[in-house]
């Protein structure tokens, strides 16, 4: 993010709460951040991680769309979040082995919640087949993989794509001698 970006955050989440007439520390309670680090963003001296901006707009009961929209695009200096390698979590998933789960960004809307997982299958990997209540997007990055969609065996390469109803029970598997690397989308329905 450049310097105009990120002065347009703090800028923007002050603009949101004075307009909805919300004190600091209300805001700073209900997006479960302390006042200090609010009042920081909103006058431009840091950056929230994503987890935070996204439980700040929550706390202000806006959207990401509505956040941007006044924003004003320059095509020499893009708006972009960048989250680095290192800061992805760790999750622990389903007893499996061999599935290891990092967390690279997830949020909550009103009807659905958004989450990009990396995901890295080792060879012989093991589970049993799992149901998600949501649509999954899975993009294999590297290696080979069998995909057992309900009945239905599919095989992926390298740089394949699968768009999918998660409520269908499946399995990544991995036959190969490689680690296989995935990046999975799901956009899960909220109850």
């Amino acid at each position: 993010m450049n310097g105009n970006e990120i002065s347009f955050v703090g800028k923007r989440i002050k603009e949101m709460r004075l307009s909805k007439d919300l004190k600091l520390v209300e805001v700073a309670i209900k997006s479960g951040v302390s006042k200090g680090l609010l009042s920081r963003i909103e006058n431009g001296r840091t950056i929230p991680s994503l987890p935070v901006f996204f439980n700040i707009i929550s706390a202000l009961d806006e959207n990401p769309k509505t956040f941007f929209e006044q924003m004003n695009f320059d095509s020499n200096s893009p708006f972009y979040i960048l989250v680095k390698r290192e800061e992805y979590q760790p999750i622990e998933k389903e007893y499996s082995v061999g599935f290891h789960y990092f967390s690279i960004l997830s949020h909550s809307f009103k009807d659905i919640t958004f989450s990009a997982v990396y995901l890295e299958l080792k060879p012989n990997a093991r589970r049993d087949m799992v149901i998600t209540d949501g649509m999954e997007f899975i993009y294999l990055v590297e290696g080979d993989i069998d995909y057992k969609l309900g009945e239905a065996m599919i095989t992926m390469n390298q740089g394949d794509s699968l768009f999918f109803d998660g409520r269908v029970p499946h399995l990544k598997i991995n036959n190969s001698t490689t680690t296989a690397r995935i990046l999975v989308i799901y956009l899960l329905f909220n109850s």
